[in-house]
């Protein structure tokens, strides 16, 4: 069935309590301080039964011009507005300050209820509801009926509800697909049941026994219970006005303004990207950083505005514009806003979210604004494209583009799908699925090629770079998986080969010049002569009167093929000279198990400077194992 929120509207002492008390029975003025002064302070709830078989839920908001915050917060997910407007009275400021919160909420349904005709004659009704249509014009409810009704007689209300039927048969059913969302406005205690929050459910469905998070304090809380109107449910969806019980969730864990969502489904952020449009009431502009009261879903919370392209907004311009909060929202893509001024208190303006978590932009740069442009009105496809492209190496997280799109998680594959397989999107982490854009990845597969192409230049002699250098030639921002997976898309292609923790270019071949191997032919010597004995690199360099780098170039080269033994820096044995030795060393600890510093010294015939390297090596490449102060064969 689908599910129908109605919200009332309109100047203080119009008749909205009343008119639902008549249509309803329930009296939404529970208050004892609303019973003494008769007027509705806080939100009333209540529900009404269609012959069509829907069930409205009803929010029924305060009229007066100090609670206009209260009225933003009860306008949030309503369907259809009924606009209430006194027969003896007409339009008055709360009617138009009402109607601009409904338009900038986007409320695109609705009707106008002309309250207490049994106040007033027919000729004076006439005149009432002819300045009401021409008060309407230009706005959503241009066309909508006007229903003359009298709480006190009961006259009009069977109309009122055909009228409202017929509206309901116009409202699109909401999906409960998308992400579970409820913004609290309100929350109490009850005796034996503890904790209870109140919203209407915007999005998504909750169940009993499914766990929430409420944003921006990310407590999470067990669902004991669910009501809706009264009656005890199982689950609630979309457009329901529901009640949730929470297991073990303190009273003072949450208040008015929170959203109840699932865990780590939604994201807290200080800034909003939207779509701004200044109503004023002056001709006075909006001038950049102006501090305003800024109302989502049941939040109020001051921020700045910062206009991105010019320096003021002139009554009745839109612009795109970025919101400093002083304390944190969480929303998705495409939530409305109003925006109230700070003093004195009106509603100024308000519109779309089209970032809910964007980052600090800087004031007239081009592409930003055309960018955000771009959002408010793109396709879902380019929305995703443009996200993760301007996130650079941070990339975007599966996530993320959910509350960035506003589209369920089945949808979201689906737009996702297409863009992998074209690379215009690529992984970044395939188990926390964060998304890097093609572009991005290809200019990091280029600079991974500069670095290797460089690197075999500079050293010509080197099998190539370990995966760590490499990583270190890139940008810091870029992770290790993205990095990992960098690599295995060039392994892929054959552009790279790794070998162990090193890799190089498929094409780099490792070649002596003439001058080299005559390098190479003087140092086997060296070490061929040398024995057990050889000569530290500072007394090869010196004997080969070669630059040092050239000669530590092709001593690389040698051990690379295995030619030469690095037994400790600067200190390196011929390959034969090292086998020989092991052979003895074995040979030996097999038949009399274990050998001593001086047995050592005997069977190298070295002194300590060669003796104590040789033996430390053996231990290292584990052939031996220290006990004491002699050696046995490691075994295995």
């Amino acid at each position: 069935m689908k599910q129908i929120i109605l919200g009332t509207a309109g100047h203080i002492d119009h008749g909205k309590t009343s008119l639902i008390k008549a249509l309803t029975g329930i009296d939404t003025d529970r208050l004892k301080e609303e019973k003494l002064r008769g007027i509705t302070i806080e939100l009333g709830f209540a529900w009404l039964d269609l012959s069509t078989g829907y069930r409205v839920g009803i929010v029924d908001v305060p009229g007066h011009e100090k609670f206009v915050k209260n009225m933003v917060a009860g306008a949030t997910g309503v369907d259809v507005v009924a606009l209430v407007i006194a027969a003896d009275e007409g339009v008055m400021p709360q009617t138009r300050e009402h109607l601009d919160i409904c338009s900038m909420l986007g409320v695109k349904h609705g009707l106008v209820v002309l309250t207490k005709t049994d106040m007033v004659d027919e000729e004076w009704l006439e005149l009432v509801t002819d300045d009401v249509q021409s008060f309407l014009k230009g706005t959503f409810l241009e066309d909508a009926p006007v229903v003359p009704v009298s709480s006190v007689t009961g006259q009009g209300l069977d109309d009122f509800t055909k009228a409202l039927a017929t509206i309901c048969e116009l409202v699109p059913e909401r999906s409960s697909s998308g992400l579970f969302r409820l913004p609290v406005d309100r929350v109490f205690s009850m005796k034996g049941f503890g904790t209870v929050i109140t919203g209407s459910l915007v999005s998504g469905k909750i169940r009993v026994g499914d766990t929430v998070q409420i944003y921006p304090t990310n407590i999470e809380a067990k669902v004991r219970g669910i009501q809706v109107h009264n009656e005890t449910v199982d689950q609630a969806m979309a457009g329901m006005r529901t009640a949730i019980n929470f297991q073990g969730l303190e009273r003072t864990a949450t208040k008015r303004g929170d959203v109840l969502g699932g865990v780590n489904t939604l994201k807290s952020s200080y800034m909003v990207d939207v779509v701004l449009q200044y109503l004023g009431f002056s001709k006075k502009p909006l001038k950049n950083r102006t501090r305003v009261r800024f109302h989502t879903g049941t939040s109020e919370i001051f921020g700045n505005v910062i206009l991105l392209d010019r320096e003021d907004l002139e009554m009745g311009e839109t612009a795109v514009a970025q919101f400093r909060l002083e304390s944190p929202i969480s929303v998705v893509k495409d939530d409305r806003f109003v925006i109230r001024s700070y003093s004195p208190i009106r509603t100024i303006g308000g519109g779309q979210i089209i970032n809910p978590v964007p980052t600090k932009h800087k004031r007239f740069r081009e592409a930003i604004v055309e960018g955000l442009k771009r959002l408010a009105e793109s396709p879902t496809k380019e929305i995703i494209t443009y996200h993760i492209k301007e996130a650079g190496l941070r990339g975007v997280s599966f996530s993320d583009l959910i509350i960035m799109t506003n589209t369920d998680e089945k949808t979201l594959e689906q737009h996702l799908q297409p863009l992998l397989s074209e690379k215009s999107i690529v992984y970044a982490d395939r188990e926390s699925r964060i998304f890097l854009h093609g572009s991005v990845f290809d200019g990091l597969l280029h600079k991974t090629l500069q670095a290797l192409e460089a690197f075999h230049k500079e050293y010509p002699l080197k099998a190539g770079m370990t995966k760590e250098a490499v990583k270190s030639k890139l940008p810091k921002a870029l992770s290790l998986r993205a990095f990992n997976l960098l690599v295995q898309e060039l392994i892929k292609s054959k552009a790279l080969v790794q070998e162990k923790e090193v890799v190089r270019l498929s094409g780099h071949k490792i070649a002596l010049e003439a001058d080299q191997k005559e390098i190479r032919r003087k140092i086997e010597q060296a070490y061929l002569k040398g024995g057990l004995q050889p000569p530290y690199f500072r007394e090869l360099e010196a004997s080969l009167g070669q630059n040092s780098s050239h000669i530590r170039d092709v001593i690389g080269h040698m051990l690379a093929k295995g030619a030469l033994v690095k037994v400790k820096e600067d200190l390196y044995f011929h390959k034969d000279a090292i086998e020989q030795l092991k052979k003895k060393l074995v040979s030996f600890l097999q038949a009399n198990k274990e050998v001593t510093t001086p047995q050592l010294k005997e069977i190298t015939g070295v002194t300590r400077k060669y003796m104590i390297p040789l033996i430390e090596y053996f231990d290292a490449t584990r052939v031996t194992i220290r006990v004491g102060d002699a050696r046995r064969l490691l075994e295995g």
